[in-house]
């Protein structure tokens, strides 16, 4: 299990590629990635399934294809998508 927390912040483009491709290679050997950031559009392209937490309890989930960024951030404040 490998837990990310902020894995690209004030990181230059392309190593944010290089991390990237390093967590998908990871991933597809079969490692746990937890990632936790505050850029949605990171979060979206890296993983499977986004959860969103808000006071400490899960507000909201789903499936990184196809994921709405502003459904994303309702969850983030806590109101239902």
């Amino acid at each position: 299990m490998l837990l990310l927390d902020e894995p690209t912040r004030g990181i230059d483009v392309g190593t944010k590629a290089e991390i990237y491709r390093l967590i998908r290679q990871l991933a597809a050997q079969g490692t746990t990635v937890i990632a936790v950031s505050s850029e949605l559009p990171e979060l979206i392209g890296l993983s499977d399934r986004i959860l969103i937490m808000h006071e400490g309890r899960i507000s909201g989930e789903m499936p990184a294809e196809g994921a709405d960024e502003e459904v994303l951030l309702s969850y983030c404040y806590g109101r239902s998508g």
